[in-house]
């Protein structure tokens, strides 16, 4: 088992170049597979393997760290910087129609998954004490809305004991990473999806164009057929000193907060990570109304993107496929919540005729969170990541309630 992160980092960096390269790759076995699997899927997929298989050792790895504390918030500088928050009003209200009604149905999904189980099999389920499936499930509730913050929160809330919390955050990484696959999978063929369902992706598409138009213009006003260096590294001081910026203000405010208004944990104030991405996306907003912007024309969105596959590589790593054999009842409780979640986003994409870029992101937004959503996001355009990370905020700031009356919901259902 190889467990030094050197090493680690080199696997799977090394995993992610094949990947590329057999991507672009003439022979027809690697096109059968590339047309059915995307790049984005293999690259979380794969280096699953090696924590499935124990030949990495990710327990103990700093690497996680890494990736969401220092490339994701430089990822998201370089990503945001480009956007324009007149051209996002564009897309309409339909996505955050169906943002709202995908956390809508994880609240009301808790419930209806233990009535369903009540009835199919009670006896599988613990139903009273500390170990209590709703009070599991009330975390992973928190999670699924907003993030591992609010998760925690709901822990102390309703005092879950430790066993069954892991078993929930297991839960949560196993149907994450699958539900994130199929998404991506679902970017991949978008358009003959929004086709066979009579998408109105009028909207969507005039986004796409405006921003692409803009690259366009940006280039041909440049006249650079490549990036200078010194762009590269106007590029990496933009994105790691907004990082560093926000390091700074979230080590002055999370523990600000937690010492004189620990009642805010709630809303996720007392943790750092909310700290970073608030800073980050605020101060990224406001770089795009400066000539920071036109590091896009130069490439920004593709050095954003080298690191965004590092972070998908890495969140595969944490992922263990046997998983889903030791919990099994657990993990059918999540099949079940997920699918009514899903259900009642593809009901209501349907009746507003949505195009499957704002299902997927309103539903990834959810059950993902700020660390995953621009990955599914970049998928579709680059031009829905601000969004993804908008909304993905907007969930940590109501998820603690949001949780807390699934969670109540829950009880009633157990008595």
């Amino acid at each position: 088992m190889i467990n030094q992160d050197p090493v680690i980092f080199g696997l799977l960096t090394t995993i992610i170049g094949l990947i590329f390269y057999t991507s672009k790759s003439s022979h027809p076995i690697w096109q059968q597979i590339y047309r059915f699997v995307p790049v984005m899927v293999m690259c979380y997929v794969l280096p699953s393997l090696l924590n499935t298989f124990n030949i990495v050792d990710a327990s103990h790895s700093d690497l996680n760290t890494v990736t969401s504390m220092y490339l994701m918030p430089a990822c998201l500088a370089l990503l945001i910087i480009s956007v324009d928050i007149k051209s996002m009003l564009l897309l309409g209200p339909k996505i955050i129609i169906l943002f709202l009604v995908g956390s809508l149905g994880v609240i009301i999904g808790g419930p209806l998954t233990l009535l369903i189980f009540a009835k199919v099999a009670p006896e599988t389920i613990n139903w009273v004490g500390d170990g209590a499936a709703w009070k599991g499930m009330a975390t992973l509730a928190a999670n699924w809305v907003g993030g591992t913050a609010n998760q925690i929160a709901m822990k102390e809330i309703y005092q879950v004991e430790e066993s069954l919390f892991a078993i929930m955050i297991s839960v949560n990484v196993i149907y994450s990473a699958i539900w994130m696959s199929f998404l991506l999978i679902c970017a991949n063929n978008a358009k003959t999806i929004d086709k066979k369902l009579g998408s109105d992706a009028s909207q969507f598409n005039k986004l796409i164009s405006i921003t692409d138009r803009e690259v366009s213009e940006h280039n041909i006003t440049n006249k650079q057929t490549a990036p200078s260096l010194n762009t590269y590294m106007m590029m990496f001081s933009v994105a790691f000193g907004v990082t560093g910026l926000a390091h700074f203000g979230a080590d002055l405010l999370a523990p600000f907060f937690t010492e004189h208004y620990p009642s805010t944990a709630k809303y996720s104030f007392t943790s750092k990570f909310f700290w970073i991405v608030i800073i980050v996306t605020t101060m990224s907003i406001i770089l795009s109304n400066t000539k920071a912007r036109e590091l896009e024309s130069a490439g920004a969105s593709k050095v954003s993107t080298v690191m965004l596959y590092c972070l998908i590589g890495n969140m595969g790593l944490q992922m263990d496929l046997t998983m889903i054999d030791d919990f099994p009842i657990y993990f059918a409780i999540g099949f079940v919540w997920l699918s009514i979640h899903a259900i009642f986003v593809i009901i209501a994409g349907l009746l507003m005729k949505a195009p499957v870029a704002y299902m997927a992101l309103a539903s990834q937004c959810c059950i993902g969170g700020a660390a995953s959503s621009p990955v599914v996001a970049m998928a579709f355009h680059r031009s829905l990541a601000p969004v993804a990370i908008m909304f993905s905020v907007f969930g940590y700031a109501w998820a603690t309630y949001m949780a807390w009356i699934c969670a109540e919901m829950m009880r009633m259902t157990s008595q």
